[in-house]
C-alpha cells in the first residue's frame, strides 16, 4: 500500500510539473510559434483533473518493468498517457483528430515532450521518496 501511495503522489507531482510546462510554453508563445494551438490558462479547473489523472497514471510505476533504470522507466511509461491522448482524448473527446493534428502539425511532438516531463519528474519523485 505504501508503494501505491508513493506512486500516486509522485504521479501527481509529475502532472503538476507537466501542467506548468504546458502552461509556460503556451504563455510564452512557444507552442504558437510552431503553429500548435495549445495555450491553457493556469486555473484550478485546468490543474485539478490533470493532477488526479497524473496520479492515476503514476500507478503504472508498480509494473515490474525496467526496475534498475528509473529514468528509462519514466520515459517508457510516459508513452502510455501519450497513446491515450493521441488515440482517445484528441479524436474522441476533444474532436481534434488523431494525435491532435487539428491543433497543429507539431502537436504530437509537444505531447510527447510534455508527457516525458511527467514521466521523468514522477520517476525522480519516486527515487527521492525512497
Amino acid at each position: 500500500m505504501k508503494k501505491l501511495l508513493v506512486f500516486f503522489a509522485a504521479g501527481c507531482v509529475g502532472a503538476l510539473a507537466n501542467s506548468i510546462v504546458v502552461w509556460l510554453l503556451g504563455d510564452f508563445g512557444i507552442t504558437a510559434s510552431f503553429g500548435v494551438a495549445i495555450a491553457p490558462s493556469l486555473t484550478s479547473s485546468y490543474l485539478y483533473p490533470r493532477i488526479v489523472w497524473g496520479g492515476i497514471w503514476g500507478l503504472l510505476f508498480i509494473l515490474p518493468l525496467l526496475q534498475t533504470k528509473l529514468l528509462v522507466k519514466g520515459t517508457v511509461l510516459s508513452l502510455f498517457p501519450t497513446a491515450v491522448q493521441f488515440f482517445v482524448v484528441f479524436p474522441l473527446i476533444a474532436h481534434k483528430g488523431i494525435a491532435g493534428l487539428d491543433l497543429g502539425l507539431y502537436t504530437p511532438l509537444f505531447v510527447l515532450f510534455f508527457n516525458w516531463v511527467w514521466g521523468i519528474v514522477t520517476a525522480i519523485t519516486i527515487k527521492s521518496a525512497r
